[in-house]
């Protein structure tokens, strides 16, 4: 593995210089972020619910209120030019424009992102939307949820209303982020919102997103200027096999079929891979489930693949013991997120970790990077999501200082710059996330923000992280200017 120790992050090779063109952003999600929950017609999403279910969130924290963004997006805007970070990507709130994910749209939920998009633009930073980042409007829940064919239409229906006001204005659109994490948590384990545990519904959630994906991508094409363009972003997994016995291989097909090919195959190829069928096949009957024109509609053309990467995923054949959490983070609870691969046993890398316990790998996300250069070469990768948790604390002058994030951000970055050099088309880089946030089911527990929020006063203050990454995009990559 390729490291870099903090006291050398800030003068790295000349020759970590990233491409002209090179999108250099920072990332959020509505719910992790606005607040402003009850306000403006908005109603309750599922993570609404979810986070209001006692035992449900750490400490029994919501996104009730957040970062504030919904009132604080102006000065957001402002922080974000100041460290010159060039695109925004947001995710759009189903329920605050949409509130029963239904018939027509609340004028001042699109109002808001009228005005977010407006002050983006006229700060020069690109806005790059999110139809959706988890917040399924709770009355589409009660209505079966995404295991229901039916919210995959609700979804087009969605996406119409948003690239008719803000078509004009958004030049990249993005349909859904990580559907693993909306399928498999979400409908498996139950460690997300809704919180079911229900492996066939996992299964069938996971197709029918896919189809919402692709009935997104045919409205968006129709009504979007020609120039715009379309994108998903997976939180494609990085799997490995312990050893190279044929046992451990198998279990590390098993986990990327379940983890990746249940996505990447009918988006990107246009088929359910035969493995995965018959992996999971005694859960469900997958041509019943499967219509007549599916697959063709989810494998509509994107203009670019977005790729979210945290950490690896190390597997071995169920007798070889887990690892400390036996997921590597994606909830410990008594349900497996894995439908299909549930006996798979999953270890920690060597080293260093993050405050979540996730193994720090570099070189995980270059091969991803190349992989998917080699197997789909003429479709263009974003990072769309990268980034970590530390326990950062303000100093008694109030600064945060956070040496660890540096040294990620550099390792993964300096991944991100090989990976071009070895032929893989990157064309930018989202920085997780722009600002400490409600991190899901751990609350307000873990900071993967640049930006360090007080919650209590809602208090701003650039980490040295965000200091470093402003020099970064200043000079063009990783090397002096």
């Amino acid at each position: 593995m390729t490291s870099a120790s903090p006291g050398n992050t800030r003068t790295p090779s000349l020759s970590h210089r990233f491409p002209r063109d090179f999108l250099w952003g920072a990332a959020t999600a509505a719910y992790q972020v606005e607040g402003a929950a009850a306000e403006g017609g908005r109603t309750p999403s599922i993570w609404d619910t979810f986070s209001h279910t006692p035992g449900k969130v750490a400490a029994g924290h919501t996104g009730d209120t957040a970062a504030d963004h919904y009132h604080r997006y102006r000065d957001d805007v402002r922080l974000m030019r100041d460290l010159g970070i060039g695109a925004y990507r947001f995710s759009i709130s189903w329920p605050r424009v949409q509130p029963t994910g239904r018939g027509p749209a609340v004028q001042q939920g699109l109002d808001f992102y009228r005005r977010l998009t407006d002050t983006l633009l006229d700060a020069g930073i690109e806005p790059v939307a999110t139809l959706y980042h988890w917040d399924l409007p709770q009355e589409l829940e009660d209505a079966g949820g995404w295991p229901e064919r039916a919210t995959a239409d609700r979804f087009a229906d969605y996406a119409a209303l948003l690239t008719d006001t803000l078509g004009d204005r958004i030049g990249l659109w993005t349909t859904l982020n990580e559907p693993w994490c909306s399928a498999f948590l979400g409908y498996g384990s139950g460690v997300h919102a809704p919180g079911r545990t229900e492996p066939a519904a996992t299964l069938r959630a996971a197709h029918h997103l896919n189809l919402a994906h692709g009935k997104a991508v045919g409205v968006l094409r129709e009504r979007l200027p020609a120039t715009a363009r379309i994108s998903i972003t997976l939180n494609l997994h990085q799997v490995n096999a312990r050893t190279d016995s044929a046992a451990d291989r198998d279990a590390a097909r098993r986990i990327d079929a379940v983890g990746n090919r249940v996505f990447t195959g009918p988006l990107l190829d246009g088929a359910y891979p035969e493995d995965l069928l018959a992996d999971t096949g005694q859960l469900l009957d997958w041509e019943r489930l499967v219509h007549d024109g599916d697959l063709t509609e989810i494998s509509r053309p994107i203009d670019v693949l977005g790729v979210n990467y945290y950490a690896p995923t190390i597997v071995s054949r169920p007798d070889s013991g887990t690892g400390d959490s036996g997921d590597d983070g994606h909830g410990s609870g008594a349900h497996s997120p894995w439908t299909g691969a549930e006996d798979i046993a999953f270890h920690p890398a060597a080293g260093k970790r993050t405050a979540m316990g996730w193994s720090i790998d570099p070189d995980g996300l270059h091969t991803l990077l190349t992989g998917l250069a080699r197997s789909h070469p003429r479709l263009p990768l974003m990072v769309t999501e990268n980034g970590a948790a530390f326990d950062d604390r303000p100093d008694a002058e109030g600064r945060v200082h956070d040496p660890d994030r540096i040294a990620y951000l550099h390792d993964h970055l300096a991944a991100v710059h090989r990976a071009i050099a070895d032929g893989a088309d990157v064309r930018g880089y989202f920085l997780w996330s722009l600002m400490d946030n409600f991190e899901w089911a751990y609350g307000y527990a873990k900071r993967f923000g640049a930006v360090y929020v007080d919650y209590a006063t809602q208090t701003r203050t650039p980490k040295s992280s965000a200091h470093w990454y402003a020099e970064v995009i200043a000079r063009g990559g990783l090397g002096r200017g």
